[in-house]
């Protein structure tokens, strides 16, 4: 059982370090929590699914469902995202989105900080 504990936390760890926002700002983006939340949620799935199997192997039912559920996570945090920016053009033509239609967190297409 301890071994599931610590593919738990390793799996949560895991899914947190997958993708940040380089400039601190975690108000928006929902990549990170989701993909956490889902390996979590994948994680503990696993341990119970691995531990009922027969096989007794909690930690690697804890460790495929944690990576299983924070990619899907990340996915659906990813959309969650892209579906919160707004798309503007400047003046000279080029692209850039804003999040929440706050013009303070704006960024290039290229993922550059617009300000």
């Amino acid at each position: 059982m301890n071994k599931a504990i610590l593919a738990i936390g390793a799996a949560g760890l895991l899914a947190t370090a997958c993708a940040s926002d380089p400039y601190g700002n975690s108000s928006s983006n929902q990549t990170v929590r989701q993909g956490a939340i889902g390996a979590g949620i994948g994680a503990v799935a696993g341990a119970i699914i691995g531990n009922n199997v027969g096989s007794g192997n909690a930690a690697t039912g804890a460790l495929i469902g944690g990576l299983a559920g924070g990619a899907v996570g990340a996915v659906r945090g990813s959309q969650a995202d892209r579906n919160a920016q707004q798309r503007y053009r400047d003046n000279r033509g080029n692209y850039y989105y804003c999040y929440d239609n706050r013009q303070d967190e704006c960024y290039w297409e290229n993922g550059q900080r617009r300000y």
